[in-house]
């Protein structure tokens, strides 16, 4: 149980402890460090680097010792199984702590019927003569140890009402063990909790056999069907003890069973002495293992011990004589017409025989399935009808079947979750597309499929801007130039729409459009635009005209007034601008002067005692309109270049926080427009 097989199971319940214990956050961050996926579905085979890398990156997210996520892991993962509906059978394997881990080997034993490739730990109980509890835990992986008093611990707390103190005496490698390396003895020290004080009685002793009668009675004569677990706990639960300490067993002077009935009865059994020598066996383990019919040879000729993973020998055996032992029959033993098929593996207990200095091995064929069953060309009939096995077979049978459909759901389930993910992802994808084309709250209002009504805007700034002598850049470059320059120059100037809040309108051609004030009403409209013209102008310096190499001009007009805003079109909807003001705020543009940042005077009367440096044009013609005094922007005086431009810059800054100055953020500079 407290192994860490390389199954889902393990690492869903890894994720289910850091999410509730720590967050959805920080599971988030600790799959993306450990570069693993989201879901891990139960029954599926995951490497074990898997788990050991999710456990080592949350050591260092949450900043504790392996040891002590090890155990928090431990005491979350009986937890876990608990909540996954095997409380019941947990609570049956003993009455008492030792009994619970003496148990733990039968129940991997049984669980490996459904994770088949489960590698799991073995356990010895061991009492010193002082009466403390030495348990010997063994595994295939090393460093894991610490899992073990996160789950005694808790299996202590929870099932017999006390507490369990656990200290490393040793840990090792077991030489004398063939597969398993990393051996660790635990002192378990366990401390009853104190039970409730209750009043003193007087016992009557007419009473005393009223009430054991009524303990018995209390048990129904008929009672309802339950399943093999319920039955289990009953007996063990019965009278508050184990059901071996309420009696004491008569044994007959002699065994009243013949030879022959006795190997008839238990066909698949082994008895073998100190040297392994072969006493007798029954009668289908021989004729499956023909050889077995001579007394004398050895045991381990014929068979090799693959659970617990030990030498074959009387004293390992003897040491792990709680354990459930898997013996595997060596193929070039085996009859010609066997050594085909899949290797015969027997499944018992071992049972020491004082008396005689034998070993009884009481076992049966270790099969999952039907299919296994006919794989070793064998029938019911060759297993005792008395033997649990043949049930077994067939209800497992059902249980890989129900394996198998859950299976399927998991991945049907995780292809469904990822499908899910791709589509949000490419939904993102479509409306930051949209978002671009159309303000945000226009795009919700045609995504839900209403109307989107004209606004009238009583003060916006609208900007224009085109590049001087773009015609004849165009007749002397081929397209592709044109195209790349463009590009160069629009990727710019919409970084800096992000940076001032202002909305890009459009782009025909080299002329760029944006406006402040709309599709969002705001007070500083114009300051906004008088900060993204500035930006414009110094970007501007960064894209080469492709006949000279040197930097392009651009001519940038703006104007302050009222305009009517809305959606236009249904197959390309366009969000559009419309009166005097837009035809305002061109003219002030084709009248501008290369690198010049030209104002009309409502944009002036806008922008003044707001720290801009603004000088008089003087009055100009200006076509449709007359004349103007119109003006020239040439700086904020408040604002660095870096911070026109949205670049960080590490300094201090003393202005105060005012409209279109500046403020300090964390030693950052950044610009106030709002």
């Amino acid at each position: 149980m407290s192994s860490l097989p390389q199954y889902g199971f393990i690492n869903t319940c890894l994720k289910s402890l850091v999410i509730e214990k720590f967050g959805e956050e920080t599971w988030e961050k600790l799959k993306t460090q450990a570069e693993v996926q989201d879901t891990f579905m139960t029954y599926t085979v995951y490497d074990d680097a898997i788990t050991l890398k999710l456990i080592q990156e949350a050591c260092k997210i949450l900043d504790v010792s392996e040891d002590a996520m090890l155990k928090l892991f431990g005491e979350y993962f009986f937890t876990f199984c608990k909540m996954s509906g095997y409380d019941r059978m947990l609570q049956t394997l003993g009455g008492n702590l030792t009994e619970f881990i003496e148990n733990l080997d039968a129940l991997h034993s049984y669980l490996a019927l459904s994770y088949q490739e489960m590698n799991a730990p073995s356990f010895r109980v061991e009492k010193r003569t002082d009466g403390a509890m030495l348990l010997h835990y063994y595994s295939d992986r090393r460093g894991l140890c610490h899992i073990v008093p996160g789950i005694i611990e808790s299996v202590a707390r929870d099932f017999f009402n006390s507490e369990v103190t656990m200290e490393i005496l040793t840990q090792s490698e077991e030489k004398e063990r063939t597969g398993k390396k990393e051996h660790v003895i635990f002192l378990v020290l366990q401390k009853a909790k104190r039970p409730k004080r209750k009043t003193k009685k007087t016992i009557n002793p007419e009473n005393v056999a009223f009430q054991k009668t009524e303990n018995y009675s209390a048990l129904p004569c008929c009672p309802e069907k339950k399943s093999h677990w319920d039955i289990v706990r009953s007996v063990v639960k019965f009278g508050k003890g184990n059901l071996s300490h309420t009696f004491d067993p008569v044994y007959p002077e002699r065994l009243w069973v013949e030879e022959r009935t006795f190997c008839n009865a238990f066909p698949f059994h082994i008895v073998f002495d100190e040297e392994l020598r072969i006493k007798q066996a029954g009668v289908n383990i021989q004729k499956f293992v023909p050889g077995l019919r001579r007394p004398g040879s050895r045991v381990d000729k014929y068979f090799t011990v693959v659970h617990p993973q030990v030498t074959f020998t009387i004293f390992s055996i003897r040491k792990f004589i709680n354990s459930q032992f898997v013996l595997r029959a060596h193929r070039e033993m085996l009859p010609d017409s066997r050594r085909n098929q899949p290797m015969l593996k027997l499944r018992g207990q071992m049972i020491w025989m004082e008396s005689i200095q034998c070993m009884m091995y009481l076992c049966s064929p270790k099969l999952r399935s039907l299919e296994e069953l006919e794989e070793q060309k064998m029938h019911i009939s060759d297993i005792a009808q008395h033997d649990t096995t043949r049930d077994l077979i067939l209800l497992n049978q059902q249980r890989l079947a129900e394996i198998e459909l859950s299976n399927q759901l998991e991945r049907k389930k995780e292809e469904l979750r990822i499908l899910s993910k791709n589509l949000e992802a490419e939904k993102k994808k479509t409306e930051t597309l949209l978002y671009a084309m159309l303000p945000k709250h226009v795009a919700n209002l045609l995504k839900e499929g209403k109307k989107v009504e004209a606004g009238e805007f009583n003060s916006c700034t609208i900007l224009f801007s085109d590049i001087v002598t773009f015609t004849n850049i165009c007749s002397a470059c081929e397209p592709i130039q044109i195209v790349n320059m463009l590009n160069s120059m629009y990727s710019k100037f919409d970084r800096l729409t992000s940076v001032h809040n202002v909305y890009k309108v459009e782009t025909i051609g080299d002329a760029y459009m944006v406006v402040g004030g709309v599709p969002v009403p705001i007070a500083s409209h114009a300051k906004r635009v008088a900060n993204f013209a500035l930006g414009m102008r110094t970007a501007a310096r960064e894209v080469m005209n492709p006949i000279t190499g040197e930097p392009i001009q651009i001519r940038v007009g703006i104007h302050t007034g009222p305009v009517l805003a809305g959606v236009v079109g249904e197959k390309m909807p366009r969000y559009c601008l419309f009166g005097d003001t837009v035809n305002t705020a061109s003219r002030m543009e084709s009248h501008g002067l290369p690198n010049k940042i030209h104002l009309s005077p409502t944009t002036f009367r806008a922008l003044q005692n707001q720290g801009f440096e603004i000088v008089e044009r003087g009055e100009i013609e200006v076509k449709g309109k007359g004349k103007m005094t119109t003006y020239i922007l040439r700086q904020n005086l408040y604002a660095t270049e870096n911070e026109i431009m949205g670049r960080a810059e590490k300094q201090h800054s003393s202005h105060t926080d005012q409209t279109g100055k500046l403020r300090e953020t964390d030693g950052n500079k950044e610009l106030i427009s709002s």
